[in-house]
């Protein structure tokens, strides 16, 4: 177990559990590109991971990460909102989307993600899910940021049609202040 057990380490083992050589990826919030190398490491070379981010700085953190990793053949590094998601797959072809929603880490917490770009994008995603398709959320929320947003995503997954999609929410509940929320997706039926 790693030393710090928390959001990245549960989407990471969901991952790992659903991705498979060859398979379609997106990261919809690149942000430093931690989770578009661990896709491009589970695709592999007959693979494709696309990733987006709204901000420069993490297009280019997460394409500098992708050079210096050898994943630069199967990875496209797109500047564009993941409310544009659907540009980028077909429907029916993707078999895992990650989304870290928040801030970029170690970034200006006035820049963040926001509730309507970020509804409308799971809004996109759904229909690009393969059956048995998944989709990886860690909602980072706290200080003047994110409440407004956690709790419109988490309504958004509730209302989530019962024979289509199976939707899992873990919480830190021993942990201070405003932990991560993590939360699993499984497309269940076409």
């Amino acid at each position: 177990m790693p030393s710090t057990f928390g959001a990245v380490h549960l989407a990471h083992e969901f991952l790992r559990l659903h991705v498979s050589e060859g398979d379609i990826c997106i990261d919809c919030t690149a942000g430093r590109g931690k989770d578009t190398a661990f896709l491009c490491s589970l695709v592999g070379e007959s693979g494709k991971v696309i990733s987006l981010d709204i901000q420069p700085e993490a297009v280019e953190s997460t394409k500098e990460l992708i050079e210096a990793s050898g994943y630069s053949q199967i990875c496209r590094v797109c500047l564009d909102s993941h409310e544009n998601v659907a540009r980028y797959a077909a429907p029916g072809t993707v078999s895992a989307i990650v989304f870290n929603f928040g801030w970029l880490p170690g970034g200006d917490h006035t820049k963040h993600t926001h509730t309507e770009s970020s509804l409308t994008a799971l809004r996109e995603c759904l229909p690009l899910l393969k059956e048995g398709g998944v989709m990886s959320l860690s909602i980072y929320y706290g200080r003047d940021t994110g409440f407004e947003e956690k709790d419109a995503i988490l309504k958004f997954l509730r209302e989530l049609p019962v024979g289509e999609f199976a939707a899992v929410v873990s919480e830190f509940v021993n942990r201070p202040n405003c932990p991560p929320i993590s939360v699993r997706v499984y497309k269940t039926h076409l």
